[in-house]
C-alpha cells in the first residue's frame, strides 16, 4: 500500500480550486506588503537622515563645549558662549506642568464619553468638541493665550505670591508671560490627544468585565476605578507619554506666552524659555558660526529627549500589557 502521509493531497480532486480572483487577491495583498514596508522604511531613512544633517550642523559646537553645553546657564551670542540649561529647564518644567493640569482633565472627559453619565447625544458632541481642539492652529492658541489666558492668570499669580511668596514655586512677582501660563496653554493642547487616546481605550475594554464588576455589587466608580482603569492602564500611560511627547514639541503658543527669557528660577510666575521658543526666536537672524551649531545641538537634544519619550511610551504599554494579559 503506497504511503501518503508525506503528500499534501492524496489526489487530484482534493486539490483547492484556486481562481484568477484569488490570485488577483494575493498579488494585490503581496503588493500592499511591499508599499508597506518600502514606506516604513522610507521614514526610517527619513529619521536618519534628519539625525545626520543636525548632528553635522552641531558638530562645531559639540567640539566646543561638548557635554557642558548641557549644564551651562550662560547664553551670550556676541561673545559666542552658549549654555543650554535654561531652555532645556524650560522645556521639562513647563511640559510636566501641563502633563499635571491636562491628566485629571482628560481622564474625566474619556470617562463622561464612555460611560452613561450623560445620554448619548450629549456624549459625542463633547468628544468631538474635545477632539477638535487638536486641529485649532498653535498661533491661534497662543493669541488666545495672550489676551485672555494670561489676563485671566494675573490676579491668580498675584494672590499666589502674596499669600504664598515664602514658598520657591511663588517666589516671584508675576510678570503675565511666565512658566506657569506656558503650562496651562500646552495643557490645552494636549488634553485632546490624552482623552481620545484614553476614550479609545476605555471603549475597546470588554463590556463583560463592566457587566460582572456590576453584578457583584460593585457601584459604577468601583468599577471604572477598580476595573476598567487596571485593563486600560497600559493604553492610558501610552496616551499621557504620547501627550508629553508633544508638549515637548510644541513651538509657537509657548513662544508667545512664556516670555523668552533664559533663565532657571524655581518660581512658576517668572519668565522663562524653551527649545523651541529660542529655535523660533533666534534661527531666521543667527549668523554663521557657533551660534547657529549651538541652535542645532538645542535642536539634537530636543530630538534626543522626544525620542526617548516615545520609546519609553512603546515599551512601558508592552510591558503593562503583558503584565495585564499575565
Amino acid at each position: 500500500m503506497a504511503d501518503t502521509t508525506s503528500k499534501p493531497y492524496a489526489n487530484n480532486s482534493d486539490i483547492p480550486n484556486i481562481t484568477a480572483g484569488d490570485q488577483v487577491i494575493a498579488t494585490v495583498d503581496l503588493g500592499f506588503t511591499w508599499v508597506v514596508r518600502i514606506l516604513t522604511f522610507i521614514a526610517a531613512v527619513i529619521i536618519f537622515a534628519m539625525v545626520v544633517v543636525i548632528g553635522e550642523k552641531a558638530m562645531p559646537s559639540i567640539q566646543q563645549f561638548g557635554l557642558g553645553f548641557i549644564f551651562s546657564q550662560e547664553w551670550d551670542v556676541p561673545g559666542d558662549i552658549f549654555g543650554a540649561l535654561p531652555y532645556i529647564y524650560g522645556t521639562l518644567v513647563s511640559s510636566i506642568i501641563a502633563l499635571i493640569l491636562a491628566l485629571p482633565v482628560a481622564i474625566s472627559v474619556a470617562i463622561v464619553t464612555t460611560e452613561d453619565f450623560l445620554p448619548e447625544w450629549v456624549r459625542s458632541p463633547i468628544a468631538f468638541i474635545v477632539e477638535l481642539l487638536a486641529a485649532i492652529p498653535s498661533v491661534a492658541i497662543g493669541l488666545w493665550g495672550i489676551f485672555v489666558l494670561i489676563p485671566f492668570l494675573q490676579p491668580i499669580g498675584t494672590w499666589l505670591h502674596g499669600n504664598f511668596g515664602w514658598f520657591p514655586l511663588f517666589g516671584t512677582e508675576p510678570f503675565g508671560p511666565g512658566m506657569l501660563p506656558a503650562g496651562a496653554i500646552l495643557a490645552i493642547m494636549i488634553v485632546p490627544t490624552i482623552a481620545s487616546i484614553s476614550r479609545d481605550v476605555l471603549l475597546s475594554t470588554p463590556q463583560d468585565l463592566r457587566s460582572a464588576s456590576m453584578a457583584l455589587g460593585a457601584t459604577r466608580w468601583e468599577t471604572i476605578i477598580g476595573v476598567l482603569f487596571p485593563a486600560a492602564v497600559s493604553g492610558i500611560l501610552g496616551a499621557t507619554l504620547l501627550g508629553l511627547g508633544r508638549a515637548l514639541g510644541e513651538t509657537m503658543a509657548v513662544t508667545m506666552v512664556i516670555g523668552n527669557s533664559p533663565q532657571v528660577s524655581l518660581s512658576l510666575l517668572d519668565l522663562a524659555s524653551t527649545i523651541p521658543a529660542v529655535l523660533a526666536n533666534e534661527f531666521a537672524e543667527a549668523q554663521d558660526g557657533l551660534h547657529i551649531s549651538s541652535l542645532m545641538y538645542l535642536a539634537l537634544l530636543l530630538f534626543a529627549v522626544t525620542l526617548l519619550v516615545n520609546v519609553a511610551a512603546v515599551f512601558l504599554v508592552r510591558f503593562l500589557g503583558s503584565k495585564g494579559q499575565d
